[in-house]
């Protein structure tokens, strides 16, 4: 199992390049959209900013990846992380193809839910249920995975609709003027949402290395190494610089047309809502997160301008990509073990 070791590690890479050009490239959409940066500088630095939250963002979100399976042998870990990494990786790359902003987050996770299942049953994954019905009531496993993908999204949206109203009603007799100062600021949103992106979003990646090279027999613990850090965190930098025009077409022009108070509005509670679930170690999707708080914003400026039906396809993507990332992955892992015998 050394070799596909070897081949995880890879491919958690390769999926770290993906996910930046399909979720750190959503930090930048309304950011570029608004005029508050070109294009250029806008992508540089968000990749950079993200580059920071991944080499200091911790590790809390990878030990709740790390904790979700739990599987009789080494030989199933190595083949269902490799499975995940496969249809996530396969996901990233179709909802870029359509331009949908759709969660390589979700997609792992349900990549190694679909894996896990179709290695050792459904009593493989860690769902957290027990947990949260008995004392001391505590949000773990799968479930917690869960809540914080509802919680983050409303936060996202709500959040965002009460700010933009706020701010329309104390910027109604504002000067022209007054987008200087709130496009400084926008840099300023742009930062900490990048860097919460960065946390949150290297962390998957990381958990499956250090999974992987437990289960190898190259590690004594499912820690992370530093030269895995730096390698995620430049990699979501690159993929970020490299291909994330069509998911920024899609936030920044499709849904409704962002001047720069939009874009603060949105980034704004946007940051907040993946903060937190970083340091609640909750793996969230920050594309996801700012898709909502866009809606938020728009809804708040004025409902008849959002177009509602682009916003409906991004649901959709949002609520079909675990089951069906599940279900490829439970089909993939079969076809491999078959073939191997595991």
């Amino acid at each position: 199992m050394f070799e596909i070791a070897i081949i995880t590690v890879i491919l958690a890479l390769a999926f770290t390049f993906t996910n930046g050009f399909q979720d750190a490239s959503s930090i930048a959409a309304t950011f570029i959209a608004s005029r508050s940066a070109t294009p250029k500088k806008g992508v540089i630095f968000i990749a950079a900013v993200s580059f920071l939250g991944a080499i200091l963002g911790g590790s809390a979100v990878a030990f709740t990846i790390t904790g979700l399976l739990t599987l009789p042998s080494s030989d199933q870990l190595m083949l269902v992380l490799l499975v995940a990494l496969l249809t996530a990786t396969f996901w990233n790359i179709i909802s870029w193809k359509f331009g949908l902003p759709a969660s390589s987050t979700h997609s792992l996770i349900g990549g190694l839910v679909g894996g896990g299942i179709a290695a050792a049953g459904i009593g493989s994954v860690f769902w957290g249920l027990q947990e949260l019905i008995t004392p001391p009531y505590a949000c773990a496993g799968l479930v917690k995975i869960l809540l914080f993908f509802v919680i983050s999204i409303l936060i996202g949206f709500f959040g965002s609709y009460v700010m933009h109203k706020t701010n329309a009603l104390l910027l109604r007799n504002a000067e022209r003027t007054a987008n200087k100062t709130i496009i400084r600021l926008n840099w300023c949103a742009a930062a900490v949402m990048a860097f919460s992106n960065g946390a949150n979003d290297s962390q998957k990646q990381l958990g499956i290395i250090a999974l992987a090279l437990f289960a190898a027999g190259l590690s004594a613990a499912a820690d992370v190494p530093l030269w895995a850090r730096i390698a995620c965190a430049l990699l979501l930098g690159f993929g970020t610089i490299s291909g994330g025009w069509r998911i920024m077409n899609t936030l920044g022009r499709r849904i409704f047309k962002i001047e720069p108070i939009h874009s603060f509005d949105s980034q704004f509670f946007s940051s907040a809502s993946i903060m937190l679930s970083t340091l609640a170690g909750a793996p969230v999707s920050s594309t996801q997160v700012i898709t909502m708080s866009v809606i938020g914003v728009g809804a708040a400026e004025n409902p008849k301008k959002v177009k509602w039906s682009v916003g409906t396809h991004i649901l959709i993507a949002m609520i079909i990509t675990i089951p069906v990332t599940l279900l490829i992955s439970a089909g993939l892992y079969w076809i491999i073990s078959l073939i191997i015998r595991v």
